[in-house]
């Protein structure tokens, strides 16, 4: 049957499609007759040619001269049959036509509808095409888990045909992945995903597994249709991740333990070279033998200072740097690393001066080794690089992103920094100058270590310098949201006019604020002269007067003439390092009346200006001499008996000849099993203990255990225990005092700190 001019039984050609992307073949669809056949319409010549036959008869009759109501009634007859025959002529004609024209509209529906019907079965062909193209399995399953349909990457993925693969279930076919119970749908229907593991014939194959669930509560089904995309290579790379991260994290705890090894066998001979280099000093030498000696010393402090850097920057690298955040004194803190730090610039006649605002919180919560690491750093980065004018280390309250910040500046008067320098000095092993003509050594680490702590304790730093003009290294620390406000700063030196004589200005300027900010007033001269026309210009006189001790003749000249100047006024202070202090009693021959340390403590220098006459006493950190608590420690009835458990011979002599110089009596074993049997030995007792921390039969540990089990056993006081180690890590320090040791005491030992640890555990 045709068609609008084409063949029902012709469908339209097929697109020509690489072998590759061949469809599946076309099925070729017959539509049903939906039209009735087109029937012959009918002509009705029989019941035409009866009536004029009809009409024939009843002339006939009238001709023949039959009775005029049979040939009238013929004459109806034939007229009525000959008109329903012409009717119902007609009526078939119109009926054949009204069946034509329905014929033809439905011919032309049931084409429309071929054609969409082929333009599904392509359509549906080409989006099977693109997802198999797409390589993604699709799976479609019913409420039970059964398959009920799957596309033809899954098929082949498993090395079936598609439909083997209908009605059977996942874990029929080895792949594990579970039902969406009816309890966790929301809404209807449920996002799941998992990674899951398909055993193909070409090994393991990876895929990300993601399912859509849907549950029709009206036809009481459920529909599970899950796409699952191959992530084999994002799981190999993850593994390879993984295990390139376990090789780099053994090989950096291997890296870590080879450093603290070698730091450890670094650090024994050193303290022996550093130990010996001071008990030296302590004899009868020429001033060139002291000279020598001095050397030693300062390279074996250099040394040991790099060992610090290396191991601190492989703890860094190692991502093992933790903080131990406490309560600290931040003004006792800061002036003690001054104080550490003075004498270098002292050596190198510098000025050195500290600054601490009153709006500065007493105590602030941070990591005290840590900072004072960085502040270490810093100040000894300044006092290296500065050879003229002086340091000044400022500390005040400032702002971070809005929140209470404390602000930690160190500024100097070096020669300054590049702009391409300040880029790069944080970066690991960088330095300001890395020629092989530079004038300051070092590894180029302090600053990289330096801003990983600060990093880490969530603060920033910063540099501004000028070339020529100095450099201004800035710490931001957050302060805790409780941290007290500053209260107001009470006018306590309003009655206080100050002159400072300094060669060192920027010391003397930290001096000056300390007056200034607390109500007094400070002037700044050089000289006797320029003190005196500061005085005229200001119109009033001094009433104080601070002189550097470095200024000063022994005759008391510079005091002298101030008087003959009209300066000098009520009180006069002499500025002095702990190496003048032999100067101090020609000083108050010369009318000085107190002194201050430098560098001075600012509260201090309160005390002092709030009082009269009176004797000026050392910082907190120098108040108890050294050598009067070595001496007050000899003078003990016979003095201390001391066991020191040490296997090497020469730390063991350092100890000994340290201890004994001290007025104790000395006890040596060289491994820990022998420290034990000497302190359980009936009608022996020991005073303190000082226990090397590595040892051969027995560890400083393991001896340490020993001895506080046996106080325990015999009901003994526990003895003051010391350990003596070249590891100074945190960590380390934190071990031996959970062991039950005292105190802590790093190698290179340093006599005068052996001493002053050993008098703090035996008076507490």
């Amino acid at each position: 049957m045709t068609m609008a001019g084409k063949n029902k039984g012709d469908p339209k050609p097929a697109k020509t499609l690489p072998r590759e992307r061949q469809p599946r073949k076309r099925i070729r669809i017959r539509p049903p007759a939906l039209a009735p056949v087109r029937l012959p319409v009918p002509t009705h010549h029989g019941e035409l040619a009866i009536g004029l036959a009809i009409l024939l008869i009843a002339g006939l009759s009238h001709l023949t001269g039959a009775s005029p109501l049979v040939s009238m009634a013929l004459l109806a007859l034939g007229g009525v049959a000959l008109a329903l025959a012409l009717r119902a002529s007609m009526v078939d004609r119109r009926m054949a036509s009204v069946l034509a024209e329905s014929e033809a509209v439905n011919r032309g529906e049931l084409e429309e509808l071929a054609d969409r019907m082929w333009e599904l079965r392509e359509s549906e062909e080409r989006f099977h095409g693109l997802v198999d193209a797409l390589g993604d399995l699709i799976v479609h399953r019913d409420r039970s888990g059964r398959i009920v349909y799957v596309n033809r990457v899954f098929a082949d993925l498993l090395g079936r045909d598609p439909s083997t693969l209908v009605g059977r279930t996942l874990s029929q076919l080895g792949i594990d992945i579970g039902l969406v119970p009816d309890a966790a749908f929301t809404d209807g229907e449920c996002l799941s995903s998992t990674d899951v593991a398909i055993h193909t014939r070409g090994g393991v194959r990876w895929y990300s597994w993601i399912e859509h669930s849907v549950r029709d509560d009206s036809a009481d089904s459920v529909s599970h249709r899950a796409i699952a995309r191959d992530i084999t290579a994002r799981k190999r790379a993850e593994t390879a991740l993984i295990n390139a991260r376990e090789r780099a994290e053994q090989a950096s705890r291997a890296k870590s333990s080879f450093l603290a090894t070698v730091s450890h066998e670094i650090r024994t001979p050193m303290n022996g070279i550093m130990g010996m280099a001071t008990l030296l000093a302590d004899t009868e030498l020429t001033p060139e033998q002291r000279t020598y000696v001095g050397a030693v010393s300062t390279s074996a402090s250099a040394l040991v200072a790099l060992i610090e850097d290396l191991l601190d920057y492989s703890k860094i690298e190692a991502g093992r740097l933790e903080l131990e955040p406490q309560l600290l004194p931040v003004n006792e803190l800061v002036e003690n690393v001054v104080e550490l730090l003075s004498a270098r610039a002292f050596a190198k006649n510098i000025g050195l001066g500290c600054y601490i605002a009153p709006d500065v919180p007493e105590t602030i919560t941070a990591d005290p080794g840590r900072l004072r690491q960085v502040l270490i750093n810093l100040l000894g980065n300044a006092l290296k690089f500065t050879d003229e004018g002086g340091v000044t280390v400022a500390v005040s309250r400032a702002e971070k992103n809005g929140a209470p910040a404390l602000r930690i500046s160190v500024s100097d008067s070096g020669p300054g920094l590049e702009k391409d320098d300040i880029n790069r000095i944080f970066k690991d092993f960088e330095q300001v100058d890395g020629s092989s003509t530079r004038r300051h050594g070092g590894a180029g680490l302090g600053l990289a270590i330096t801003k990983r702590i600060v990093d880490a304790m969530n603060g920033a730093i910063s540099v501004a310098s000028t070339p020529g003009e100095g450099s201004e290294f800035a710490v931001l620390l957050p302060l805790d949201a409780e941290a007290e406000e500053a209260g107001r700063v009470e006018p306590v030196l309003e009655e206080v006019n100050a002159v400072i004589l300094s060669p060192f200005a920027q010391e003397a300027e930290t001096i000056a604020m300390t007056v200034r900010v607390h109500g007094g007033r400070a002037a700044i001269a050089a000289t006797a002269e320029d003190a005196a026309r500061l005085a005229e210009e200001s119109g009033r006189p001094f009433n104080t007067v601070l002189v550097d001790a470095s200024l000063e003749s022994d005759d008391g000249a510079l005091i002298t003439r101030l008087h003959a100047l009209g300066v000098g006024g009520d009180r006069a202070l002499t500025l002095i390092t702990p190496s003048e202090r032999g100067r101090l009693p020609a000083f108050r021959a010369s009318g000085y009346g107190a002194f201050l340390a430098r560098p001075v403590r600012g509260r201090t220098l309160l005390r002092q200006l709030l009082g009269s006459k009176g004797e000026a006493t050392w910082p907190a950190a120098e108040t108890h001499d050294r050598t009067h608590d070595a001496g007050t420690m000899g003078r003990r009835a016979g003095g201390l008996n001391i066991l020191v458990a040490e296997d090497n011979e020469i730390n063991a002599m350092l100890a000994r000849a340290t201890l004994s110089r001290a007025g104790h009596r000395v006890t040596l074993v060289s491994n820990g099993r022998e420290a034990v049997e000497a302190v359980s030995a009936p009608g022996t007792r020991f005073d303190a203990v000082l226990m090397d921390l590595h040892m051969p039969v027995m560890d400083g540990l393991d001896a340490i255990n020993a001895i506080r089990r046996h106080e325990e056993e015999t009901g003994l006081a526990p003895l003051p225990i010391l350990v003596l180690t070249a590891d100074g890590q945190e960590e380390t320090r934190s071990g031996v005092l959970a062991h039950g040791a005292n105190g802590f005491v790093t190698k290179p030992l340093d006599p005068d700190e052996l001493l002053a640890a050993l008098e703090l555990q035996v008076t507490a």
